[in-house]
């Protein structure tokens, strides 16, 4: 078996292409628009994946990848449940920190700012637009918090699966966008 290289002898070099200022739109919203663009037709298996990075009122930071669902001028949208470790974050100091990797374009893209929760119509209509399974799934799951079991989760599915039964399914109020 060949010997694996050290952790500190593990690097690329990246030559794919140089960031001329030329190059860069006037505006940063423009350039991300672009180089998001170029990371769908590279193919790139969801180019939308983020690193969120939030911290909490006694200032310890946490990470995690969710997937960006909507951008504009006025921000970047990701919907959680408004219960999670994540949006209490972000509800409690309204700091967040997002990053996109894209390697097969040797590219990354920093974000850092201030977030809320998106109007309850923006949430509305993307939760509108999920598969059923992803409904049922925002009621279901408590995330962020612990479950005795699978068959917790199974249960409580097939409760709603039957409330809901020929039924739209509401977005539930703990359950919607970060902008």
């Amino acid at each position: 078996m060949a010997e694996q290289p050290s952790l500190a002898d593990m690097r690329e070099n990246y030559t794919a292409g140089q960031l001329l200022e030329s190059d860069v739109a006037e505006s940063p919203f423009a350039q991300f628009e672009r180089w998001f663009a170029d990371a769908r037709a590279a193919d790139i298996v969801e180019p939308n994946a983020m690193t969120v990075a939030t911290v909490n009122a006694e200032g310890q930071p946490s990470a995690r990848v969710v997937l960006l669902k909507d951008f504009s001028p006025e921000g970047l949208v990701f919907y959680t449940n408004y219960q999670s470790r994540k949006a209490q974050d972000v509800l409690s100091t309204g700091k967040v920190a997002l990053v996109f990797f894209w390697p097969a374009l040797e590219r990354q893209v920093r974000i850092e700012g201030l977030a809320q929760k998106t109007s309850a119509e923006v949430s509305d209509a993307y939760f509108a637009s999920r598969p059923r399974g992803s409904q049922l799934g925002a009621h279901v799951s408590p995330q962020s918090d612990v479950i005795p079991n699978r068959e917790y989760l199974r249960l409580r599915q097939q409760s709603l699966e039957e409330t809901f039964k020929d039924q739209d399914i509401p977005r539930p109020s703990h359950w919607g966008g970060i902008v």
